[in-house]
Protein backbone atom coordinates (compact mmCIF):
# COMPACT_ATOMS: atom_id res chain seq x y z
CA UNK A 1 0.00 0.00 0.00
CA UNK A 2 1.39 3.45 -0.97
CA UNK A 3 -0.30 6.92 -0.51
CA UNK A 4 0.45 9.68 -2.63
CA UNK A 5 -0.20 13.19 -2.13
CA UNK A 6 0.67 15.68 -5.32
CA UNK A 7 2.54 18.82 -4.19
CA UNK A 8 0.14 21.69 -5.73
CA UNK A 9 2.88 23.91 -7.28
CA UNK A 10 6.69 23.27 -8.07
CA UNK A 11 9.70 25.69 -9.59
CA UNK A 12 12.72 23.95 -11.20
CA UNK A 13 15.18 24.57 -13.32
CA UNK A 14 14.97 23.98 -16.93
CA UNK A 15 18.01 21.03 -16.54
CA UNK A 16 16.54 19.99 -13.40
CA UNK A 17 14.68 16.19 -13.95
CA UNK A 18 11.59 16.03 -12.14
CA UNK A 19 11.39 13.29 -9.46
CA UNK A 20 8.92 11.79 -7.99
CA UNK A 21 10.04 13.00 -4.36
CA UNK A 22 10.24 16.59 -5.34
CA UNK A 23 6.54 16.56 -6.97
CA UNK A 24 4.73 13.81 -4.09
CA UNK A 25 4.92 13.39 -0.28
CA UNK A 26 5.05 9.33 -0.22
CA UNK A 27 3.87 7.15 2.28
CA UNK A 28 3.86 3.31 2.84
CA UNK A 29 6.63 0.53 3.19
CA UNK A 30 10.19 1.81 3.64
CA UNK A 31 11.29 -0.36 1.05
CA UNK A 32 9.01 0.32 -2.37
CA UNK A 33 9.48 4.26 -0.84
CA UNK A 34 12.68 4.53 -0.95
CA UNK A 35 12.64 2.50 -4.54
CA UNK A 36 10.40 5.01 -5.89
CA UNK A 37 11.19 8.42 -5.14
CA UNK A 38 14.47 9.27 -6.81
CA UNK A 39 12.80 7.73 -9.84
CA UNK A 40 12.56 10.23 -12.49
CA UNK A 41 8.85 11.43 -13.68
CA UNK A 42 9.73 13.91 -16.46
CA UNK A 43 12.76 15.72 -17.97
CA UNK A 44 12.29 19.33 -18.87
CA UNK A 45 12.03 19.67 -23.22
CA UNK A 46 12.67 23.34 -25.01
CA UNK A 47 8.92 22.92 -25.80
CA UNK A 48 7.66 23.13 -22.58
CA UNK A 49 8.35 26.77 -22.37
CA UNK A 50 7.32 28.12 -19.33
CA UNK A 51 4.49 25.55 -17.62
CA UNK A 52 4.31 21.97 -17.44
CA UNK A 53 1.47 20.18 -15.91
CA UNK A 54 1.90 16.77 -14.48
CA UNK A 55 -1.17 14.65 -14.02
CA UNK A 56 -1.65 11.80 -11.27
CA UNK A 57 -2.22 9.67 -14.12
CA UNK A 58 0.58 10.27 -15.81
CA UNK A 59 3.00 9.36 -12.36
CA UNK A 60 0.70 6.57 -11.42
CA UNK A 61 2.04 4.81 -14.85
CA UNK A 62 5.24 5.98 -13.92
CA UNK A 63 5.19 4.36 -10.42
CA UNK A 64 3.27 1.13 -11.77
CA UNK A 65 6.61 0.32 -14.38
CA UNK A 66 9.02 0.72 -11.09
CA UNK A 67 6.46 -1.38 -8.80
CA UNK A 68 3.71 -3.27 -10.82
CA UNK A 69 2.15 -4.91 -7.78
CA UNK A 70 1.93 -1.73 -5.08
CA UNK A 71 -1.73 -1.15 -4.45
CA UNK A 72 -2.11 3.44 -4.98
CA UNK A 73 -4.25 5.75 -2.86
CA UNK A 74 -3.91 9.41 -3.75
CA UNK A 75 -5.24 11.99 -1.24
CA UNK A 76 -5.41 15.58 -2.23
CA UNK A 77 -5.07 17.42 -5.44
CA UNK A 78 -4.74 15.22 -8.73
CA UNK A 79 -1.99 17.75 -10.46
CA UNK A 80 1.10 19.84 -9.56
CA UNK A 81 2.22 22.34 -12.12
CA UNK A 82 5.48 22.69 -12.81
CA UNK A 83 6.58 26.27 -13.52
CA UNK A 84 10.15 26.36 -15.04
CA UNK A 85 12.36 28.84 -14.08
CA UNK A 86 13.45 31.02 -17.34
CA UNK A 87 16.61 33.27 -16.63
CA UNK A 88 15.24 36.76 -17.18
CA UNK A 89 17.55 39.46 -18.55
CA UNK A 90 18.74 41.99 -16.45
CA UNK A 91 16.52 45.03 -16.16
CA UNK A 92 18.03 48.21 -17.66
CA UNK A 93 18.35 50.75 -14.84
CA UNK A 94 17.05 53.74 -17.24
CA UNK A 95 13.64 51.74 -17.68
CA UNK A 96 13.87 50.90 -13.68
CA UNK A 97 13.79 54.69 -13.02
CA UNK A 98 11.21 55.80 -15.39
CA UNK A 99 8.60 52.86 -14.43
CA UNK A 100 9.63 54.14 -11.32
CA UNK A 101 9.08 57.95 -11.60
CA UNK A 102 5.93 57.33 -13.55
CA UNK A 103 4.48 55.01 -10.42
CA UNK A 104 5.78 57.62 -7.78
CA UNK A 105 3.81 60.54 -9.20
CA UNK A 106 1.19 58.69 -10.19
CA UNK A 107 0.41 57.70 -6.50
CA UNK A 108 0.87 60.67 -5.15
CA UNK A 109 -1.49 62.73 -8.20
CA UNK A 110 -4.08 60.20 -7.08
CA UNK A 111 -4.03 61.06 -3.34
CA UNK A 112 -3.91 64.99 -4.32
CA UNK A 113 -6.65 64.21 -6.55
CA UNK A 114 -8.77 62.39 -3.64
CA UNK A 115 -7.73 65.15 -1.40
CA UNK A 116 -9.26 67.60 -3.54
CA UNK A 117 -12.49 65.66 -4.23
CA UNK A 118 -13.45 65.61 -0.57
CA UNK A 119 -12.03 68.83 -0.06
CA UNK A 120 -9.74 67.90 2.58
CA UNK A 121 -8.27 71.10 2.81
CA UNK A 122 -11.68 73.14 4.22
CA UNK A 123 -12.38 70.23 6.56
CA UNK A 124 -9.20 70.79 8.35
CA UNK A 125 -9.99 74.60 8.04
CA UNK A 126 -13.46 73.97 9.89
CA UNK A 127 -12.17 71.61 12.17
CA UNK A 128 -9.86 74.17 13.24
CA UNK A 129 -12.45 76.79 13.79
CA UNK A 130 -14.11 74.59 15.57
CA UNK A 131 -11.71 73.62 17.82
CA UNK A 132 -10.47 77.54 18.41
CA UNK A 133 -12.24 79.86 17.20
CA UNK A 134 -10.43 81.36 14.61
CA UNK A 135 -10.29 81.07 10.66
CA UNK A 136 -6.47 80.21 9.38
CA UNK A 137 -6.26 79.14 5.98
CA UNK A 138 -3.72 76.86 5.99
CA UNK A 139 -4.18 74.91 9.81
CA UNK A 140 -0.54 73.07 10.08
CA UNK A 141 -1.57 71.50 13.55
CA UNK A 142 -4.01 69.25 11.57
CA UNK A 143 -1.75 68.81 8.25
CA UNK A 144 0.98 67.76 9.90
CA UNK A 145 0.19 64.86 11.82
CA UNK A 146 -2.74 64.31 9.37
CA UNK A 147 0.08 63.83 6.58
CA UNK A 148 2.19 61.65 8.77
CA UNK A 149 -0.56 59.27 9.60
CA UNK A 150 -1.50 59.05 6.11
CA UNK A 151 2.31 57.84 5.37
CA UNK A 152 2.45 55.35 8.60
CA UNK A 153 -1.19 54.42 7.42
CA UNK A 154 0.65 53.16 4.31
CA UNK A 155 2.67 51.39 6.24
CA UNK A 156 0.69 49.55 8.42
CA UNK A 157 -1.65 48.73 5.75
CA UNK A 158 0.91 46.96 3.44
CA UNK A 159 2.38 45.45 6.34
CA UNK A 160 6.11 46.17 5.11
CA UNK A 161 8.79 48.37 5.76
CA UNK A 162 11.24 48.34 2.60
CA UNK A 163 11.72 44.31 2.59
CA UNK A 164 10.93 43.92 6.42
CA UNK A 165 7.82 42.67 7.54
CA UNK A 166 6.49 44.31 11.00
CA UNK A 167 4.55 41.38 11.51
CA UNK A 168 3.55 37.66 10.45
CA UNK A 169 -0.30 38.75 9.07
CA UNK A 170 -0.15 38.60 5.29
CA UNK A 171 -0.81 42.07 3.89
CA UNK A 172 -4.02 42.77 1.23
CA UNK A 173 -1.71 43.33 -1.25
CA UNK A 174 -0.20 39.61 -0.68
CA UNK A 175 -3.74 38.19 -0.29
CA UNK A 176 -4.49 39.71 -3.45
CA UNK A 177 -1.09 38.66 -5.30
CA UNK A 178 -2.00 34.82 -3.62
CA UNK A 179 -5.31 34.67 -5.16
CA UNK A 180 -4.30 36.01 -8.52
CA UNK A 181 -1.73 32.96 -8.74
CA UNK A 182 -4.32 30.59 -7.79
CA UNK A 183 -6.10 31.75 -10.80
CA UNK A 184 -3.34 31.97 -12.79
CA UNK A 185 -2.65 28.20 -12.15
CA UNK A 186 -6.16 27.44 -12.52
CA UNK A 187 -6.19 28.92 -16.08
CA UNK A 188 -2.87 27.14 -16.91
CA UNK A 189 -4.05 23.62 -15.76
CA UNK A 190 -7.32 23.78 -17.73
CA UNK A 191 -5.97 25.70 -20.40
CA UNK A 192 -3.14 22.57 -21.17
CA UNK A 193 -6.53 20.02 -20.62
CA UNK A 194 -8.08 22.00 -23.11
CA UNK A 195 -5.09 21.36 -25.63
CA UNK A 196 -4.98 17.85 -24.69
CA UNK A 197 -8.74 17.47 -25.55
CA UNK A 198 -7.75 18.74 -29.06
CA UNK A 199 -4.71 16.29 -29.50
CA UNK A 200 -6.93 13.78 -28.91
CA UNK A 201 -10.11 15.23 -31.20
CA UNK A 202 -6.93 15.39 -33.91
CA UNK A 203 -6.20 11.54 -33.65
Amino acid sequence: MLYIRLRHRLLVDPAHPIKLKDIAELIGEVEIVHALQDIIIYEISKKDKTHVVLDIMFVLDAIKKHVPHVECNVIGPTQTLVEINVRKKKINPFFLIVTWLLLFVGAGLAIIYFHEDVSMQQVHQRIYYMITGEVKEKPLVFQIPYSIGLGVGMILFFNHVFQKRINEEPSPLEVEMFQYQQSLDQYVIHHDEKEQQKDIDRS
